[in-house]
């Protein structure tokens, strides 16, 4: 049931080091890892919207009641949803709810089902991978910018959330590889 480092594509030259690549338990300490960053990129994604939504009411607040708006409430708003969705996307892909082919899953037999699921989380990956390279590019890019309403504040920090949850969704779609939970499956109507 383990997933074990090396299994026989590499042999080690000593026993003890082959002792020890072949009993670690990778699928064990991946999703170790997993739970981990999951349950940490979903608290981000949790503070992410209670501040949104703090924000917001704070706006309404200025801009009606006081008639004084804040001009860096409004950026504010923005870059935590954009930091609340790529902080989300990895609890989504580790329950199987962002890329679903489950008409095909459920009419498929069980050697089929796992050749989809190592079709779907290529297509994930690849995607990810994508999002990762140029959000990282965006914010080295963005670098230079300055926030409207907030010039003291670089672009950088709002483009850098799409690397990080790219990296978090990795994470997902490789332990959703190796324990599916197809969560979307069962509650679909």
């Amino acid at each position: 049931p383990h997933c074990y480092i090396f299994s026989s594509a590499i042999r080690p030259r000593s026993n003890r080091c082959r002792a020890f690549l072949f009993k670690f338990p990778m699928k064990t300490a991946l999703l170790a890892l997993d739970r981990w960053t999951t349950a940490f990129a979903m608290a981000i994604a949790c503070l992410m919207l209670a501040i949104a939504a703090s924000l917001g009411m704070f706006q309404i607040i200025t801009r009606f009641v006081l008639e004084q708006p804040a001009e860096w409430s409004e950026i504010l708003i923005r870059i935590s949803l954009i930091w609340m969705v790529f902080m989300g996307i990895p609890s989504a892909f580790r329950q199987g709810a962002m890329v679903s082919v489950d008409v095909l899953y459920r009419w498929s037999p069980p050697h089929i089902r796992r050749v989809l699921d190592w079709l779907v989380c290529g297509a994930a990956l690849s995607l990810v991978g994508v999002i990762i390279w140029w959000g990282w590019d965006y914010a080295q890019r963005g670098s230079v910018q300055s926030m409207a309403g907030l010039e003291s504040v670089s672009m950088f920090w709002a483009y850098l959330a799409l690397p990080v949850g790219g990296l978090f969704s990795v994470i997902g779609i490789i332990a959703n590889l190796l324990d599916p939970q197809r969560n979307e499956l069962e509650t679909a109507q």
